[in-house]
């Protein structure tokens, strides 16, 4: 009876910390909080990485050859043969029916594992040899106590382990909170849902995870936990996106005839379908009180400035302010210029502020903002700075979102709910856009403006080099202008044979172009001497701008024809195509030559694709297939839980799946108060903590 009853109350719930599980305490839970672990929760979802399934023991004297087995016995004798072609490990191992042959080819490690007395569990494929039954490189385990000859102790999961903590004790101690799994792990859905969306039980999911009986029901396990990771991930962005959408009030900007028209005007072009496809988007946003929360998308060049630029005079139309924020100050003066080139005598005032405004020229500028004089501000991070306030800002402009956090996002709506638009040149993924940015609406302009050059890619390698500079100085010559962006700015040590900035830019101008202005441009520079020699490029005064990835986005000079990329196998592919993008932006056919010796299958990978496809959206497939979704975007930065199982490539259709059932969730009880909902809000408030705002989902 008392053991019943210890086993319906395990004496700690899933926010228990780890320490008091037994086996643990206060040295290994230090350990434990390495790999992630504090919580009994965190241990029940720390997931194997591998799992092995064992057939029950087999007695020596019924051993068969072909057969997978396992076996149990005492080991007679060792052998180690180290002067043998393949290095070999022997045992004799034995029990009541017989002796068996054990070898482990290169298995000198062995000597110090293995000795004669001790009682082992081996898995594996019997196989004959001059008559003799043996196993060869098979799993294996010490077994310390007799209780533990049990396959049990050998099968199931193979755990991420460190320093301290072996694979083996982590399983053991999992174990002990395994088997109290039932009282510890609520169930979310009810039974019908659960037989529609074919899932197994919370309980059985966490109790196969760690020590699934077979094949066919860890798959089911895992299906069950990763659906779950997902459409708690899904719950948390459905419901972040209801809060804009029903909690918070936008000034309405309606688009007329008249002011469409005014604001065309303003565009020596026409624009192109899928611009004007846009804008009708974000009209139709803007247009309705409640807050526009939409991601603009485009490949590099395709003209997002000019949509952004649209939204931005419709709020001024509607006397609204206008905060348009930039990663870095040369993308936010770019910007700016292409403001003033297209609001040239116009009634639209307009200011940049960077990190180098200071003293009056900041104060007044601070003043003419906060009394609403001025109509549009240009900047980067600068514009969340606590002193900066605005009259009634009506719209906010975010570009390259992926480098800025949800959190920063939100900063700059802390006084008001203003429409909000993030833009990216990164084409993104589906699988990306319905996780990192899956609470915005998406629009989408797949093809550039006419009149974009076309831009050929060749990867160069130390062999056809001095050709390659000899093309680009006929270059030179014909008027043209070029990029050569470097890894780093000064050389390391270890970074092998890979020149930086500093030493190209003395190279390049010393050897290869010293009839030519070779000019340097880097991050670490004063913010007015990059802004000098940007403008100077953009004049054509410098024929070749040496660099790091300052220039990744933000410089648009149409005269320059050729991007050289130092190093090109250490960039990533979104860095290597922004890289490109800086190239193309006239008629003239332009060139983007990847200089890179590599051995590396990879990086190979990404210099070949960057040579034979100019779109982005399949570079980023590719990008995303190569690195996986754990490194393409920071769950943090965008303030999502981490993903402990589910992979959002690998189970697209589970993530399809997830999200369909948690907007449907939450267009049926929008604050999870039904009791029905119960355990999923528990469950979500756990993962998310206040990261999403959600703590009022009470």
């Amino acid at each position: 009876m008392t053991e019943v009853n210890e086993r319906s109350q395990p004496g700690f719930d899933l926010s228990t910390p780890v320490q008091y599980v037994k086996g643990v305490g206060p040295a290994r839970a230090r350990t434990f909080a390495r790999l992630g672990v504090e919580t009994v929760g965190d241990l029940l979802e720390y997931f194997p990485r591998d799992w092995n399934f064992l057939p029950a023991p087999t007695k020596i004297g019924r051993l068969q050859p072909n057969e997978k087995v396992t076996i149990i016995g005492m080991i007679e004798s060792t052998d180690y043969q180290s002067y043998r072609r393949h290095p070999m490990f022997e045992a004799l191992i034995s029990d009541q029916t017989g002796v068996c042959r054990i070898l482990w080819f290169h298995g000198g490690f062995l000597r110090d594992q293995l000795e004669p007395g001790q009682i082992i569990m081996v898995s594996g494929k019997v196989t004959q040899y001059k008559h003799q039954l043996q196993l060869t490189n098979p799993k294996f385990l010490v077994l310390e106590a007799e209780h533990e000859k049990s396959p049990e102790h050998f099968s199931g999961g193979v755990y991420p382990a460190c320093k301290g903590l072996s694979s083996g004790q982590i399983k053991k101690i999992i174990g002990r909170v395994r088997e109290a799994a039932d009282q510890l792990v609520p169930e979310f859905y009810d039974k019908p849902f659960l037989k529609q969306a074919n899932l197994i039980s919370r309980k059985e999911a966490f109790a196969w995870i760690h020590m699934p009986p077979d094949e066919k029901k860890l798959a089911q396990a895992k299906r069950r936990l990763k659906y779950d990771e997902l459409f708690l991930m899904q719950l948390g962005l459905a419901l972040r996106r209801h809060k804009v959408q029903h909690f918070s009030v936008a000034a309405e900007c309606p688009c007329t005839d008249e002011i469409d028209s005014r604001i065309r005007r303003r565009f020596p072009f026409l624009l192109t379908e899928d611009q004007n496809e846009c804008i009708a988007e974000i009209s139709a946003d803007m247009g309705r009180s409640q807050p526009m929360n939409r991601l603009l998308q485009g490949d590099v060049g395709s003209g997002k400035t000019v949509v952004a630029l649209y939204a931005a005079l419709l709020a001024v139309a509607n006397k609204m302010q206008v905060a348009i924020m930039a990663p870095t100050e040369i993308l936010a003066g770019q910007h700016f210029l292409s403001i003033e080139r297209y609001l040239k005598n116009s009634n639209v005032e307009r200011i940049l502020i960077t990190g180098g405004l200071a003293g009056q020229n900041r104060s007044e500028v601070l003043d003419k903002t906060k009394s609403g004089a001025i109509d549009i501000v240009v900047g980067t991070v600068a514009l969340l700075q606590a002193d900066i306030e605005f009259q009634n800002l009506g719209l906010v402009v975010i570009d390259e979102q992926h480098k800025f956090g949800v959190h920063q996002r939100a900063q700059l709506r802390k006084d008001a709910t203003p429409h909000c638009l993030v833009m990216t040149a990164t084409p993104i993924p589906r699988t990306l856009a319905m996780t990192a940015f899956g609470d915005l609406d998406v629009s989408i302009i797949k093809h550039s403006p006419p009149g974009r050059g076309a831009v050929v890619t060749r990867w160069v390698d130390r062999r056809h080099r001095q050709k390659a500079y000899g093309f680009i100085r006929e270059r030179l010559k014909a008027g043209k202008q070029a990029y050569f962006v470097y890894p780093r700015i000064t050389a390391l040590e270890q970074a092998g044979d890979v020149e930086a900035a500093r030493d190209g830019w003395k190279y390049l101008s010393e050897k290869v172009f010293p009839d030519f202005s070779v000019e340097l441009l880097h991050g670490q520079m004063p913010s007015a001497r990059k802004q000098q020699i940007a403008s100077q490029f953009r004049r054509g005064r410098i024929n070749v701008l040496v660099s790091t990835v300052v220039v990744e986005v933000g410089i648009d000079v149409p005269n320059a024809t050729i991007m050289v990329v130092e190093g090109a196998d250490r960039f990533g592919l979104a860095q290597l195509h922004q890289l490109r993008g800086r190239v193309g932006r006239s008629q003239a056919k332009s060139y983007c030559l990847l200089f890179a010796e590599t051995e590396s299958e990879t990086a190979a990978s990404r210099l070949e694709i960057m040579t034979r496809s100019n779109d982005g959206f399949e570079i980023a497939e590719h990008d995303l297939r190569l690195r996986g979704p754990g490194e393409m975007f920071s769950t943090r930065q965008h303030g999502l839980p981490d993903l402990k199982i589910a992979n959002i490539v690998d189970d697209f259709d589970l993530l399809v799946a997830a999200r369909r059932n948690a907007f449907e969730l939450v267009s049926q009880d929008p604050m999870l108060v039904k009791a029905e909902h119960k355990n999923i809000r528990r469950a979500l408030l756990a993962k998310f903590g206040d990261a999403l705002g959600l703590a009022d989902v009470a």
